[in-house]
């Protein structure tokens, strides 16, 4: 029992792990999709955690630290701007435009973080997959932004019609940021192609250096002991 609370305790003071574990819980509400009000309002309160979380994130990491909370501000107001009915296509753009860049900046944040540390803790393993989730995430409202400026971006054989659906859009995300290569959703216009390249290039360097650097911590604290 010692040991799980204080792991506990260690676990409030990473916001990282939080970030981690809201976004990771986010993916369960996609389980159940609906148009209800309620449901509306919970994935908006998830998200806003999310960019609350992000902020803490930005604050305590060595990053543009203006720059990234006026990109976390815009995209709460433009949240409740959504939520409210305001659903327009320059709105849902410039949303999705302002989310994505703070999600990047506190993934940016977290790297420089990781790599400026001498020691392996478990801040850094939880900060490495709120990393990975963040840019996926990050990417995948940057997919979203292709499509709404260029209908039919992307092609899937289980979902035909202009716009595919934000789990789609995610999971082609993730697919994307692993390398795994599962997801059925094709980019076809020019601007949904060269993101997804980016983001191919960003996974590969993703384990290139992140992986490679909690290894070299790993074992520089085994070698001091």
């Amino acid at each position: 029992m010692r040991p799980i609370i204080d792991f506990w305790k260690d676990f409030k003071l990473l916001p990282s792990a939080w970030l981690l574990l809201v976004q990771l819980s986010s993916l369960f509400l996609y389980l159940y999709t609906s148009q209800s009000r309620s449901y509306q309002i919970l994935t908006w309160a998830v998200g806003v955690l999310a960019l609350l979380i992000i902020a803490k994130v930005i604050r305590q990491t060595p990053t543009f630290t203006i720059l990234g909370m006026i990109f976390v501000s815009g995209a709460f107001i433009f949240s409740i701007l959504m939520l409210i009915g305001q659903r327009s296509i320059p709105m849902q753009i410039t949303a999705h435009f302002f989310e994505a860049m703070a999600y990047f900046c506190a993934a940016y944040g977290l790297v420089r973080y990781m790599f400026e540390d001498r020691y392996l803790t478990k801040d850094e393993l939880f900060a490495a997959g709120a990393v990975f989730t963040l840019i996926a995430w990050g990417f995948a409202f940057l997919y979203s932004i292709c499509q709404l400026l260029v209908p039919n971006s992307f092609q899937n054989p289980n979902h035909v019609g202009e716009y595919q659906t934000w789990l789609d859009l995610l999971f082609l995300s993730f697919s994307l940021q692993s390398a795994t290569g599962l997801s059925d959703v094709i980019p076809l216009a020019p601007a949904a192609r060269v993101v997804a390249m980016l983001q191919m290039f960003g996974g590969v360097m993703y384990l290139a250096l992140i992986v490679s650097r909690l290894i070299s911590l790993h074992y520089i604290a085994h070698k001091n002991e």
